[in-house]
């Protein structure tokens, strides 16, 4: 039986012509019926010439994404070679520990499919309509390749929705998987990787975490959007002299003070909004920090909201400028792909010339080598920021 196909409309010119692996619903001559929603799909351009093997889904606004240029199967035998191979990638990188991200999406040839390592925990995340009618097959070639001890599949994330699938959590077991401490880089996390933010860590910073702490010895130091306070206990190991984490969540608070105790490193931790925070003219008195670290969740969670999500980029940078002592360091990021690198810098630039600080680059940042980046797919690149110092 033929292999559906798409063709593109004749005067669109979408980015899969230049590489990308998408088409959107408003690219394509006729869309497919509903029945093939989750299934394999030709593409052709107008001028019928082959782009590839995806899968399709008419629900979503991407109808298609590729996975191969070849004419393929998504069955066992692609999805086994496409995790091998993804391994092999993170293992040519160097990344060979037991806690990172193997497999990413459309960045390994598995659209819709993120997994990530805990020691001998899987948790994986499905958000393609394809992916989800091969969950059970998923599971079954993780567990062949990778043999975890439990694979969890955190099928809650809302961008599930955007595919018109549901949202829910379970094991692979059927059993339950309980909050435990997890070693990563040396330092002890109580993770619910069931529960968590995520799928329970927030893996693409590690190597942030002791680049920022070089920084931080004899140092007082502001972490903010602290999260569960990795930046905080790699500053307090370091030698830093007082270190607070503020977070928004009351949870990742509560986590971060179990953490630190655990871990027998001395950090304060508060509930705040950051904004009000740093905003708030009580503090104008107090020490000046040494060193803050900037690490917000994505304000641009779509383009629409971008222009929105630059003036709070700017103004968290600012505030942050403005509680920085002389030669003291910023370490700012951003984890929206819709913020390209020259924004951030303009966002940065623009900080600085309000605060009326002379800024520096110490440090270029970006997401590690077990989150690849496609360079036909600026979606691949999200995370990103620098490390500055301030006089």
């Amino acid at each position: 039986m033929s292999t559906p196909t798409l063709k593109l409309k004749a005067n669109a010119k979408p980015r899969v012509l230049s590489g990308h692996p998408w088409v959107f619903a408003n690219e394509v001559e006729v869309l497919l019926p509903a029945d093939q929603d989750g299934e394999i799909v030709e593409c052709r351009d107008r001028a019928d010439r082959f782009l590839g093997t995806g899968i399709y889904n008419s629900k979503s606004q991407i109808v298609w994404r590729r996975f191969s240029r070849e004419r393929a199967a998504l069955n066992a035998a692609y999805l086994r070679g496409a995790v091998e191979r993804a391994v092999a990638r993170r293992e040519g990188a160097g990344m060979s520990g037991r806690n990172r991200r193997l497999v990413w999406s459309e960045s390994d040839d598995v659209p819709g499919l993120v997994v990530d390592q805990f020691g001998d925990t899987l948790v994986v995340q499905i958000q393609t309509a394809a992916m989800e009618k091969r969950s059970v097959l998923v599971g079954d070639v993780l567990a062949d390749v990778l043999k975890p001890a439990e694979i969890i599949f955190r099928n809650d994330a809302p961008i599930r929705r955007l595919e018109g699938l549901p949202l829910e959590v379970h094991t692979r077991s059927g059993a339950a998987w309980e909050p435990r401490w997890v070693n990563i880089d040396g330092f002890e996390y109580w993770l619910d990787l069931s529960g968590g933010q995520k799928t329970g860590f927030y893996l693409d910073q590690r190597a942030q975490h002791p680049l920022v702490a070089k920084y931080c010895a004899g140092k007082r130091v502001l972490d903010a959007f602290c999260n569960q306070g990795p930046f905080a206990l790699h500053a307090a190991r370091a030698g830093a002299t007082k270190v607070l984490g503020l977070d928004s969540a009351e949870d990742a608070i509560a986590a971060a003070r179990r953490n630190v105790e655990r871990n027998g490193v001395k950090a304060e931790f508060g509930v705040a909004n950051v904004f009000d925070w740093l905003n708030d003219a009580s503090r104008a008195g107090e020490p000046l920090w040494d060193v803050i670290v900037l690490d917000p969740p994505p304000f641009a969670k779509s383009k629409s909201a971008l222009e929105g999500a630059l003036r709070g980029y700017k103004e968290i940078n600012l505030r942050a400028l403005q509680r920085l002592a002389p030669g003291g360091i910023l370490a700012t990021y951003t984890c929206s792909h819709h913020m390209q690198d020259a924004e951030l810098r303009g966002v940065l630039a623009g900080a600085a010339a309000d605060a009326k600080r002379k800024v520096r680059v110490l440090e270029f940042c970006h997401q590690p080598a077990d989150h690849p980046v496609l360079v036909t797919m600026m979606e691949s690149e999200y995370l990103r920021g620098y490390i500055v110092q301030a006089e």
